[in-house]
């Protein structure tokens, strides 16, 4: 049984694979919970819900050599917070997919928004100039050779961090959040 599902926050993750992990988490601190209880009330592990008598007798055991006295249970608080903050950030994540992103035309390029890689590339008809260039690296941009494009990891600061940057803004007029379906204002105003 692992407890540590962390993933690095920029893997690029599909809203399937979020729901999936999502649920394993929540599954997960509902038998830590309930193994925690079993134990308080049996002073044992054996026969607690969701777990084999295998787990049960490793995590018995694992109550019997501990010297400390805050881990005299199953499962420690910080396994049952850890866990939770990760239901937290993976409902985050959800919630940032669900929403639905686009691109947009500007003069000299275009945006894309690759949801696949999680990322939002720009690319443009000519290499951009130095101070251009320094500019896309302040908004967190990294030029990718492979993609051919500047991108970063696509989140609402993402489209936030686009919108400030003068030389890619759309073509049509329009603010780069315009563009986006559901990405709340920043500023409380309107979009």
């Amino acid at each position: 049984m692992s407890y540590n599902r962390a993933k690095p926050s920029n893997e690029p993750q599909s809203a399937e694979k979020l729901t999936a992990e999502l649920q394993k988490c929540v599954e997960l601190q509902e038998v830590m919970k309930g193994v925690n209880a079993h134990w308080r009330k049996t002073g044992a592990c054996m026969g607690a819900p969701g777990i084999t008598e295998a787990q049960a007798a490793k995590l018995d055991e694992k109550i019997r050599t501990t010297s400390r006295s805050w881990e005299r249970q199953p499962f420690s608080s910080y396994d049952l917070t850890n866990n939770n903050s990760q239901i937290k950030r993976l409902e985050q994540k959800l919630s940032e997919a669900s929403r639905g992103f686009a691109g947009w035309e500007f003069a000299g390029g275009h945006a894309e928004v690759n949801t696949e890689m999680n990322r939002l590339q720009l690319f443009f008809d000519e290499r951009p100039n130095e101070q251009q260039r320094a500019v896309l690296k302040a908004g967190g941009f990294k030029w990718a050779p492979s993609q051919d494009a500047w991108q970063r990891q696509l989140t609402d600061n993402a489209i936030y961090s686009a919108g400030r940057i003068d030389f890619i803004k759309p073509s049509d007029g329009k603010t780069v959040r315009e563009h986006q379906p559901n990405v709340p204002a920043r500023d409380g105003g309107a979009r």
